[in-house]
């Protein structure tokens, strides 16, 4: 049902953007009438444009998990004080990128820095697609700028970890052993009632495994999210599947690559943009795309950074 939803929704789109060609077609020969109809006519081909990208965007997501729910989890490098509250930028910008784009978000984890910014965080973006287009975000995010808590007011260099995740459903079948999960119970932090730092509601699930490709790995989950333990129990350990199901998508994505002879574009861990506040400049590394609007793209405008990235894998 999710999937002919979708596929109706493309129709509807295609529908509405074929009137609007028509639209145009009839201001044109208004124009060839000698009508003054010029700003009307530039008014339906701005929207025609913009509706056009949109489509062509959206039409770009054919790959199985595009369609899901996306997890977001932001992880501070080195650095103490200037990675966490680089963090907490990065957190604003993808909070701010979803309202703007019609998603919903839903804070599962959120750890306080000592100074400032975060320790961490999890957020789950909800609406359709919404995997599909924040896939494109998933690396390291690095940071240049003088920092405001130097007094000597030198250049710092922060980096963040962020790593994107679909949310795994009943249809994904993921064989994770129970006897493989360490369970750990804390105190909730933030706002939750008056329950919050008094009863141990807070979860978090280690899950210590071996992945398809023989590598040990180790993943972690986090949920202070509800009142109720058990509630936080199994959101993480939805969020724990989502993360070791992701994990096992880049194997996948690695080796389907190697056959075919190309490079992965987006393995985890590698720098994938450059934010340079002093000299106005946010790059992508894999693309190249770059623009000097750095409080456009920190108030969440990064559809032109999610674009380039989408026809790069395309013409992979």
């Amino acid at each position: 049902m999710k999937d002919l939803g979708y596929q109706k929704a493309l129709i509807q789109d295609w529908d509405a953007l074929y009137s609007l060609k028509e639209s145009i077609i009839v201001y044109l020969e208004f124009v060839k009438m000698g009508e003054t109809v010029e700003k009307e006519l530039s008014a339906e081909i701005k929207k025609f444009l913009t509706q056009l990208e949109a489509l062509e965007l959206k039409n770009m997501l054919k790959e199985e998990d595009d369609h899901r729910y996306a997890v977001v989890q932001f992880s501070p490098g080195a650095g103490g004080t200037e990675s966490q509250d680089w963090a907490e930028m990065l957190y604003r910008m993808y909070t701010r990128w979803a309202d703007q784009n019609g998603y919903k978000v839903s804070v599962i984890d959120y750890q306080d820095g000592e100074v400032a910014g975060i320790k961490s965080a999890t957020i789950e973006v909800q609406g359709d697609n919404s995997y599909g287009f924040l896939k494109a975000e998933s690396g390291v995010h690095r940071l240049v700028r003088v920092s405001p808590f130097d007094s000597n007011a030198r250049r710092h260099t922060s980096f963040c970890s962020v790593f994107i995740s679909p949310l795994v459903d009943d249809t994904i079948e993921l064989d994770i052993n129970e006897k493989d999960i360490e369970l750990q119970r804390f105190h909730s932090s933030g706002a939750g009632g008056q329950n919050v730092n008094k009863v141990e509601t807070g979860v978090r699930l280690i899950w210590t495994g071996t992945l398809s490709d023989g590598r040990e790995e180790k993943v972690v989950a986090e949920c202070q999210q509800e009142r109720s333990q058990l509630q936080n129990r199994e959101k993480a350990l939805v969020l724990l599947k989502s993360r070791v199901y992701e994990l096992e998508k880049k194997i996948r994505e690695a080796e389907k690559a190697r056959l075919e002879g190309t490079k992965g574009k987006n393995e985890w861990g590698s720098q994938i943009r450059s934010y340079v506040f002093d000299d106005q400049r946010v790059k992508d590394h894999r693309t190249g795309h770059e623009t000097s609007n750095v409080s456009g793209v920190m108030d969440g405008d990064l559809n032109d950074f999610i674009k380039a990235y989408l026809l790069l894998q395309a013409n992979v």
